[in-house]
């Protein structure tokens, strides 16, 4: 167990699984300053840290994450500059997310409001417990649902219609309609979740890293890609790329032996 952060539970286990738990469970893992400096030291450390393949995220005590910590909030009344460069420290969690080599795995239960909500879209993969419930949260409170990179993640994939009811409301959305619109890949018992993540997460390292690397970077550049043909030449170069490693040698001789291929990021 990494005790580095004051905020936040790390276990690494062989293979290239980290657990990485939101550890604020007294507020819900609400995101305080000191939880927001943590997140981004660790995703600073991640992103050279290759060895490290798959993150699964979620939170301690009885939710996810409830969002910003409205009792230890920054910046309100320090003027707009202040203020605009609070809101985007926050919002570069989400961008680092994104560019991180490993594949982040969340695991909601209770609880993801507002900001929690986004480090869910932010994931690549979403699992929900059977009590999760999430919402774009700020609109009650008299600010923008359009906030720390929702207004992005949310209507590429559930849809525009989906995302403006919920943005516009910010109503919540509970497991089961998750799931129905694919804001979610599987709803499972709360008890099942830490299994749910391990699982994917093994299919995951089962296969080679720079395979994995390329097919995020690949998945993450093409939805915003102008045209298939240039989706195509992404994919080509990725193709070609993972074809010269010593690991994609491994896996056809491992599929014709049939065995278990042994990748080495080589």
């Amino acid at each position: 167990m990494d005790d580095t952060y004051k905020t936040l539970q790390i276990r690494r286990e062989p293979e290239g699984l980290t657990w990485l738990t939101l550890n604020r469970p007294e507020s819900l893992n609400a995101l305080n300053p000191q939880l927001i400096e943590d997140l981004h030291a660790f995703l600073d450390a991640e992103a050279r840290n290759f060895a490290s393949r798959v993150v699964v995220l979620r939170g301690a005590g009885r939710g996810f994450c409830a969002g910003l910590d409205l009792k230890e909030r920054t910046g309100s009344g320090a003027g707009i500059s202040a203020g605009l460069r609070g809101q985007r420290r926050i919002a570069e969690l989400t961008i680092k997310m994104r560019r991180a080599p490993q594949v982040f795995v969340s695991l909601v239960h209770g609880p993801a409001c507002g900001g929690g909500f986004a480090l869910v879209l932010a994931s690549d993969v979403r699992i929900a417990g059977a009590s999760a419930r999430m919402n774009a949260a700020f609109i009650r409170l008299g600010l923008s649902a359009c906030d720390i990179g929702v207004s992005y993640f949310l209507p590429r994939i559930v849809g525009q219609s989906l995302a403006s009811e919920l943005l516009l409301t910010g109503k919540f959305i509970e497991a089961e309609r998750a799931l129905a619109s694919g804001l979610v890949s599987r709803v499972v018992p709360d008890e099942a979740l830490e299994l749910a993540g391990r699982e994917i997460a093994g299919e995951i390292l089962r296969n080679a890293p720079l395979s994995v690397r390329l097919t995020k970077e690949c998945l993450n550049h093409s939805i915003d890609a102008a045209s298939l043909e240039a989706v195509i030449a992404m994919e080509d170069r990725n193709q070609v790329l993972a074809s010269q490693s010593s690991d994609f040698r491994e896996g056809v001789q491992a599929f014709l032996e049939k065995r278990d291929p042994q990748f080495r990021d080589e």
